[in-house]
């Protein structure tokens, strides 16, 4: 099985143009579902994944959740088990998808989490109230994160090159090798511009002037090599700690840069270009949220409205 997993990987990589951290996940997963087989099975030490059964994975997702394994984890393994075998039966090495007969993982519906804008702004200010180094560098990579809506791997993937101030835009690349050019605000552009004078003038910690060229990374780390995207949500849950209701991922900027602009009368479409959805249906959570919040503002504030906030049950339609 070892070999054919890293065939599949080779193929996420070279066909589907899957980025580092996919191809490694579903490495991840793989592999942790060939250490349960090699247990169940410990007399066969190069496991077929031909004479893997659908009741074999059936016991693998048993054993998930008999170690508490959120839902949404063991619906992502299954779902790297369904590729998997996809791919096996397009090479001819099995014949039937046994991870096909096994239904999904029941998933909790809730909205993801989005910051007021009153939040949003305070944490874009908290790195100008610390005392260590690289604060230009956070507060460069919080406005971009809420200026741009990107995903964290998109913004550690931007280079200098990819900066079109003088326009006010920025090239990402997103899944999928996918490349889009998206709106940056003028804060967020003259926080990078102070970052990239910092790394100029500072030769110890940071790439010299003679180094900066134009396809190297905006955000690096104290050693002037990219941000990995576990430094960026570390970087985020630092600052994003000190807000009332705690700590925030990078996808939480995101969440809210699309709900706040639908706030303010953006139009669907635009928030889906710019969040490189490929599906509308995708979109249209935001709408979720911002009805949310409609509601919970007339609950409180008409006289008429008969219920206080928060007694209203909304019935979450499907897209």
């Amino acid at each position: 099985m070892d070999k054919a997993i890293r065939a599949f990987m080779t193929f996420l990589e070279l066909e589907r143009h899957a980025s580092h951290e996919t191809v490694r996940n579903y490495g991840s997963d793989l592999r942790q579902f060939q250490a349960f087989m090699q247990v169940e099975h410990p007399g066969t030490p190069l496991l077929d994944p031909a004479t893997v059964q659908t009741e074999s994975i059936r016991g693998y997702l048993h054993w998930l959740n008999r170690k508490h394994e959120k839902s949404t984890s063991m619906a992502r393994k299954l779902s790297s088990l369904r590729s998997f075998y996809r791919y096996l039966q397009r090479e001819g090495m099995v014949g039937l998808n046994p991870a096909d007969a096994i239904r999904m993982p029941k998933q909790p519906k809730h909205l993801p989490r989005v910051l007021s804008k009153d939040d949003a702004a305070a944490l874009m200010e908290f790195p100008s109230d610390q005392a260590a180094g690289g604060l230009l560098r956070d507060r460069a990579l919080l406005e971009t994160l809420y200026s741009t809506g990107a995903r964290v791997s998109e913004l550690v993937g931007i280079d200098l090159d990819d900066l079109r101030a003088s326009e006010g835009l920025v090239h990402l690349r997103g899944k999928g090798r996918k490349e889009r050019i998206v709106p940056i605000g003028d804060v967020a552009l003259q926080a990078i511009q102070a970052y990239l004078d910092e790394q100029r003038l500072t030769k110890t910690r940071y790439p010299t002037a003679k180094t900066l060229r134009v396809s190297s990374p905006i955000f690096r780390n104290s050693r002037g090599g990219r941000l990995t995207t576990r430094s960026v949500a570390r970087i985020v849950a630092r600052y994003s700690n000190r807000l009332a209701g705690g700590s925030v991922s990078p996808h939480t900027l995101r969440h809210s840069f699309a709900t706040h602009l639908l706030d303010e009368g953006a139009d669907l479409r635009s928030i889906q270009e710019m969040l490189g959805h490929a599906s509308l249906s995708t979109t249209q959570k935001y709408t979720h949220l911002a009805t949310d919040q409609l509601l919970a503002v007339y609950d409180k504030t008409h006289p008429r409205a008969g219920r206080s906030a928060g007694a209203r049950v909304v019935k979450d339609e499907k897209p």
